[in-house]
């Protein structure tokens, strides 16, 4: 069976989605491995949003079975004043189950995110999503210095997992060295996952 890897996301204007597809590719290019592309639904502050089951483009709402299942995880948000977006932090706050059984401990797992602005808090929502999976007894990965394009990034990229700048309108594309750390980054925990599996 192939190992496979969770690439899970929430995104509003798109550039998450996209960063999550570049994921999905870099685990991809690892033999013996697959992505499981998921996003979750919209949550509403006044009353229980009704979601359709499956939504009308892009990639299925994951489901609780497949955080269970999956061999790796890859936890993307867009940055909502400094940390994770509400519909990502809602799915979270409904793993108790995985927690009480310990269904995600020594899993690999990395996060990846998208910012309006440069200083927009890329950092501290990378490092907010990583506290749930600490709780759940993940193994956290970012991406090592050995990746050059880390060091020659100027919008989006962190040792701490992939970055980008999406811009005041949200329209900016990921750029090459964007794509690349995102591709990194997927074939990293695929590797990863891998060796933990076996």
């Amino acid at each position: 069976m192939p190992t496979s890897v969770l690439v899970l996301y929430y995104s509003r204007h798109g550039a998450t989605a996209g960063m999550a597809r570049q994921i999905a590719r870099g685990v991809e290019s690892v033999d013996g491995c697959e992505a499981w592309l998921r996003t979750v639904p919209e949550v509403s502050a006044d009353h229980a949003a009704l979601a359709d089951d499956v939504p009308s483009a892009g990639a299925p709402y994951v489901e609780l079975d497949e955080l269970t299942d999956c061999d790796g995880l890859l936890l993307g948000s867009p940055t909502r004043f400094g940390n994770m977006a509400a519909p990502l932090k809602h799915l979270l706050d409904s793993t108790s189950s995985q927690w009480l059984s310990g269904a995600l401990s020594g899993k690999p797992a990395g996060v990846f995110t998208s910012t309006s602005s440069l200083h927009g808090g890329q950092e501290t929502t990378l490092l907010s999503m990583m506290l749930p999976l600490l709780h759940h007894g993940m193994l956290i990965s970012g991406i090592p210095y050995t990746e050059g394009d880390l060091v020659r990034t100027q919008t989006g990229g962190t040792p701490y997992g992939a970055s980008h700048l999406a811009g005041a309108d949200s329209q900016r594309e990921l750029d090459e060295v964007e794509r690349n750390l995102c591709r990194a980054q997927g074939q990293r925990i695929a590797r990863l996952a891998q060796r933990l599996s076996a």
